[in-house]
């Protein structure tokens, strides 16, 4: 059994006690805090802690928040672990959640749109290159990304920030624009992330919609679509396609070697694409303000023990020649970081491609989606 087995197999374990007997109760809440203190996390709130309901995806960089094994000081996080879609969809409509993590796309609209319900903290756990997602068919007569241009392209949503950058690069990698591309969309009006953000077609930009009887995967299995800019089966309340593309024999990805394009990307324009930040309802950061910065110290202290643990994995194959000594520095190479000061050109080609792409009607600037407090950090 794995940690989080472990620890979820002594949750239940308190539940089935504390309904037998207190005696088996205290035993078991004992139990607990003796598990907690082995795996390095939480054996319950701190006194005098503000408990803050958060939600967030499962990555390496949330697991120490997500488990206990980091806390933020003063503060009880108590976690609802979401696929990114289900999350934004709840958080854009019903603001259900104290901090959420948050679609960069989406977040930048609800901010230019004069929607200040969230102030944005600079907690990003999640970087792809999206330009590589694309999948088409054999015989869509797709061998280059020039070629989708005219073409019919699926993807989730518009505006979701996994296509914006995606676009962004065929944009200006290839000369190939949003208006060139036949586009059609899969969620629906009601549970799109549009509908919170004030969506609206942009200006020479073709969108169809998917009927609901249809979706993504279904239309390019009959050819009805020629190529999907992103694909998500995992299931979750927004998404609906479910074929598995990738091993389809009528589909292949865009790139013949997707890593390989990623590295010419990345070397060429230092750009590792932000997928999520993170937000903070207003009321209750005008309440706690010091909450913004100890939120945002606990995912920081997060990302350097994720950093630890990494080398102490690797470690073996360092040793035995199996991993060259070479690539130990690249492996502490600081890749992933939160804040401003890091992200800073991520974040402005990500505000100037949304403003490029109709999204916005002007640039974001980063002093408004982000609190003061971490401005400089």
């Amino acid at each position: 059994m794995d940690r989080r087995g472990f620890l979820k197999a002594s949750s239940i374990g308190a539940f089935l006690a504390s309904a037998l007997s207190p005696e088996l109760a205290a035993a078991q809440q004992q139990l607990s805090s003796g598990i907690g203190k082995r795996f390095g996390g939480s054996s319950g709130a701190k006194s005098g802690s503000i408990p803050i309901s958060i939600a967030m995806g499962s990555n390496p960089r949330t697991w120490p928040v997500i488990d206990g094994a980091v806390q933020a000081d003063g503060v009880n996080l108590i976690p609802s672990v979401l696929h990114p879609s289900e999350m934004f969809y709840r958080q854009l409509k019903f603001a259900e959640f104290d901090i959420s993590e948050m679609s960069m796309s989406s977040f930048m609209m609800t901010m230019v749109n004069g929607d200040d319900r969230f102030i944005g903290l600079p907690i990003f756990t999640t970087h792809h290159f999206f330009h590589t997602f694309p999948l088409v068919r054999r015989d869509a007569g797709i061998e280059s990304p020039e070629d989708l241009q005219g073409k019919r392209v699926g993807v989730p949503e518009y505006q979701q920030t996994s296509a914006l950058w995606a676009r962004g690069a065929l944009q200006h990698e290839w000369g190939v624009k949003s208006q060139d591309i036949d586009w059609y969309m899969e969620r629906n009006l009601a549970e799109s992330h549009g509908s919170s953000t004030g969506f609206r077609t942009p200006k020479g930009v073709t969108i169809n919609q998917i009927p609901y009887e249809k979706n993504i995967g279904t239309m390019m299995v009959s050819g009805e679509l020629d190529a999907t800019l992103l694909y998500i089966v995992d299931p979750n309340l927004v998404d609906r396609s479910k074929i598995d593309l990738w091993n389809h024999p009528d589909i292949r990805p865009l790139f013949p070697d997707p890593v390989a394009e990623g590295i010419r990307y990345f070397k060429k324009t230092g750009l590792f694409p932000i997928n999520h930040g993170m937000v903070v309802r207003r009321e209750l950061a005008e309440e706690h303000p010091w909450v913004i910065l100890n939120v945002l110290k606990a995912f920081n202290q997060a990302n350097d023990l994720v950093n630890q643990q990494r080398m102490k994995h690797v470690e073996p194959w360092l040793e035995t020649g199996l991993l060259p000594e070479a690539s130990r520095e690249a492996l502490m190479t600081p890749l992933v970081e939160h804040g401003i000061a890091a992200n800073r050109h991520i974040l402005e080609a990500a505000a100037k491609y949304s403003y490029e792409q109709g999204l916005t009607r002007r640039q974001a600037g980063l002093e408004e989606l982000f609190a003061a407090s971490t401005l400089d950090r």
